[in-house]
């Protein structure tokens, strides 16, 4: 992986409108949350959270929603330190504040570390309904409960811990499409095969949950790790397939037990796998 120095990427970043304050980042790229949010922004955080509960309570997994309930989310916008003495309690992660997208390099370390870097500023009224930067809410109350789930933190921080070897073989747009399928958009099995959301890129999209869960137009794949890391995915739009867990159990054995150097070099330069026909 090439490597930027944080005032590189602050500049990068400004150049490119990105809305986080990078200047202010420390070597890790963390920064104080800050917490001298206003009246607004204190609102815009209740109204997203009362109208998401609203779904996340018929479509989302179990696991995430005890880590709502143990983690106390939804009052008012969380203080970061709070959280994080909640949640190492659990599973021994801890909640670090960033200014928004950060570098590989640094993302995979707090992961291989036990630490989730969240945003630390929160979308506008006007964008409750789509903004193209992960915020808080994405971050929050998209990710932030099922690290509260002991098995999804351990592959979580095994993810963070091999990350940046699969990359180095070759394998980064596989174990990003792994992330992705999984950590954002991943579905699992409930008991009696009833199929609930955990993904943190479904937790906070009012209108992709209910797509991706309830309708009949969704492509629903059984997980495959490999299948997984071949196939591409939609950026700003519906994704059109979406992979369901039995368990945080085997999505964690998998990971633990495949051979990534294998996986790499027979797959390296492939083109990637239409979601729409997996």
């Amino acid at each position: 992986m090439t490597t930027m120095s944080v005032a590189e990427y602050a500049r990068d970043c400004a150049a490119q409108g990105l809305r986080g304050d990078y200047s202010v980042c420390r070597s890790d790229f963390t920064v104080a949350q800050g917490y001298d949010y206003s009246a607004e922004e204190q609102a815009v955080w209740r109204t997203l959270c009362d109208r998401q509960t609203k779904l996340t309570r018929k479509l989302a997994h179990h696991s995430y929603l005890d880590g709502v309930e143990k983690l106390g989310l939804l009052d008012r916008i969380p203080d970061f330190e709070e959280v994080s003495a909640k949640l190492h309690k659990l599973t021994g992660w801890e909640i670090v504040a960033v200014p928004g997208l950060i570098p590989a390099a640094p993302f995979f370390d707090h992961l291989a570390n036990r630490r989730f870097p969240v945003t630390n500023w929160l979308r506008t009224r006007q964008e409750l309904d789509y903004i193209v930067e992960p915020d808080m809410f994405h971050d929050f109350f998209g990710h932030v409960p099922v690290l509260s789930q002991p098995v999804f933190a351990d592959f979580m921080q095994m993810y963070g811990r091999k990350a940046g070897d699969i990359i180095a073989l070759g394998g980064d747009e596989m174990i990003t499409r792994l992330y992705w399928y999984t950590a954002e958009y991943g579905l699992m099995q409930e008991a009696g095969q009833t199929l609930k959301a955990f993904g943190a890129g479904l937790m906070s999209s009012f209108t992709e949950l209910q797509f991706a869960v309830d309708s009949k137009d969704a492509h629903h794949v059984p997980f495959d790790l490999e299948t997984v890391m071949r196939t591409g995915y939609e950026i700003d739009k519906f994704q059109r397939a979406y992979f369901v867990l039995p368990s945080f159990d085997a999505l964690r054995d998998a990971f633990q037990t495949a051979d990534f150097e294998a996986i790499v070099a027979r797959r390296k330069g492939q083109p990637a796998l239409d979601p729409a026909t997996v």
